[in-house]
């Protein structure tokens, strides 16, 4: 017990230590309004496709609930979907990339950002029980391990185990607008954070001594049986430490479960599903 708390109380440090370095910047209300789909072009049926989940995410994004998609009155939402957006622009993701045989840019991959009005989405949100999450984020530490049938490793931001992993990460947070720090190797070294020790953090523990500032904590686990990956995700908040999992899926899809879990709770809307 005594070399666990030691670990945990340089862990701490580890994290205030990167947080020093990344101060958190404040999203704008018009970042914060605002979501992005990926559709198979400009033609009309695409937009509106588009619009209906680019409606989704808003909505998830601005409230952090990430319940709302599943509720019955989105429906007859999505169907208006449209006459929620207030603009929206296209990125051509094949941009440079000269068209061949008789494509044209209607048939092209693009980003779809949709912006959105406050008055429009906060009163949508209204009518599905939910409410903003306004005023700035919580920046989020992330003390992951992972494990596979080849090696074992503690996820850091420059490491090469894995490398697309902890851009993946980063990746997740920002339709949340939210944001993570991973530590780096030599933070990590320094600690003396091995796999079966992080693995093992207490949350309640952490969540006492860190103070207002975040703590993911996860595993990751590759799994035959599944056909994909095992992640289990805890934070602490308010003297509770929740838990959530999400089994069989890509490591993409398992951070993004970790960032829509972790704004569920920050945002006061309970335990992920």
């Amino acid at each position: 017990m005594i070399r666990f708390s030691r670990l945990a109380l340089v862990a701490i440090g580890l994290v205030c230590t990167c947080l020093a370095g990344h101060p958190a910047l404040a999203t704008s209300l018009a970042e914060l309004y605002q979501s992005q789909t990926i559709v198979n072009g400009q033609g009309e049926e695409h937009r509106q496709a588009g619009f209906k989940v680019c409606l989704d995410k808003v909505l998830v994004r601005v409230s952090g609930d990430q319940r709302l998609p599943a509720k019955p009155q989105m429906t007859a939402l999505r169907d208006k979907a449209g006459s929620f957006v207030s603009s929206f622009r296209y990125r051509d993701r094949m941009e440079g990339i000269p068209n061949h045989d008789d494509q044209g840019t209607y048939d092209r991959p693009h980003d779809l950002t949709c912006q959105y009005t406050p008055p429009v989405i906060d009163k949508v949100l209204a009518e599905l029980g939910s409410k903003p999450w306004l005023g700035e984020r919580p920046i989020i530490s992330v003390l992951l391990a992972v494990q596979d049938a080849r090696q074992h490793f503690v996820l850091a931001s420059d490491g090469d185990e894995r490398p697309y992993m902890a851009e993946s990460f980063q990746s997740a947070a920002g339709p949340l607008a939210m944001k993570i720090v991973i530590p780096s190797k030599a933070a990590l070294v320094k600690t003396g954070a091995i796999f079966e020790q992080v693995r093992a953090l207490s949350p309640e523990l952490l969540a006492r001594t860190v103070g207002n500032q975040e703590l993911l904590a996860g595993s990751l686990v590759w799994s035959d049986k599944e056909l994909g990956w095992i992640a289990d995700w805890r934070l602490a908040m308010a003297g509770k430490t929740y838990k959530w999992q999400v089994r069989g899926v890509n490591f993409d899809e398992a951070f993004r479960v970790a960032m829509r879990g972790a704004a569920q709770i920050l945002s006061g809307n309970g335990q992920p599903e």
